[in-house]
């Protein structure tokens, strides 16, 4: 089939008996390298998923620490964990559910000085972040590298997602909004409170990771229809998703016909 080993063929058999994705997709899954973006609320599902499904290569990047606070919804992280780095606790996590996964942990911060090399090694970039000074970067890090971001977002009770790539044209021969289409500038300081100042239900964080993790799969094996022109808003308190049609910004900093900010972090 495609040279699956016996535990393989039996760890991943629902999947290949998908018609979607059969040993052709599973394979794919196998050779892809996919980094996630902070190790929190929405990468704890997001990494555990994406190891479950077999992505061969999975990059994660935070550089904080286990905190007590942080189990009430970042399950991939344990009690007798606490004081830890992140990264490694993601590691031990991953390492438990697939052994055969290879996981990079990058125990730093994502900055301007150190994100076009961080992203250049992956196919695909998932971002878990919960600050918008991250948030900008990536997006326009993976504008600039040419890779597709599956972006979440929560507070509350409330979770956004959605899938940018703005590098690569739609079936209408237009190309992909990029984030800064929908937000063009980060918002005043103290204008939107953080998790931390606002809460988050931990639930919430699992729904919108989980469907980032499905949503990265999707774009690996080129199936279903892609989030990319799309902005899904999770309510939890109403049990409602609406799905938004987001056309691209011809008057974007970053992607738009009179771009200024193109050499942001090639020359910035």
């Amino acid at each position: 089939m495609t040279d699956f080993t016996d535990a393989q063929l039996n760890r991943y058999a629902r999947h290949i008996v998908l018609q979607e994705v059969g040993g052709i997709g599973q394979r794919k899954l196998l050779d892809a390298r996919v980094l996630v973006v902070g190790a929190g609320g929405l990468g704890s599902p997001l990494l555990l998923y994406l190891a479950s499904a077999g992505i061969g290569t999975l990059g994660v990047i935070d550089d904080d620490v286990v905190d007590l606070s942080n189990l009430q919804r970042q399950v991939l992280h344990t009690t007798d964990r606490v004081g830890q780095p992140k990264v490694d606790s993601a590691v031990a996590a991953i390492k438990a559910i697939n052994p055969e996964i290879n996981v990079i942990a990058h125990r730093e911060r994502l900055t301007k000085a150190n994100v076009m090399a961080l992203i250049a090694d992956y196919d695909i970039i998932a971002d878990g972040s919960d600050n918008f000074a991250t948030r900008f970067l990536v997006n326009d890090a993976c504008y600039l590298g040419k890779k597709t971001l599956v972006s979440g977002a929560l507070l509350r009770f409330e979770g956004q997602l959605a899938t940018f790539k703005a590098h690569e044209h739609g079936p209408d021969g237009k190309h992909y909004p990029c984030y800064r289409c929908i937000f063009p500038a980060p918002p005043p300081r103290g204008l939107i409170p953080s998790c931390a100042e606002g809460g988050v239900l931990g639930s919430v964080a699992g729904t919108i990771g989980t469907m980032q993790a499905t949503e990265v799969i999707k774009e690996i094996l080129g199936v279903g229809e892609s989030l990319a022109g799309y902005l899904v808003i999770m309510d939890a308190l109403n049990a409602t998703f609406r799905k938004v049609r987001v056309k691209p910004d011809p008057a974007c900093a970053l992607c738009g016909a009179q771009a200024t900010l193109v050499d942001l972090l090639h020359h910035g």
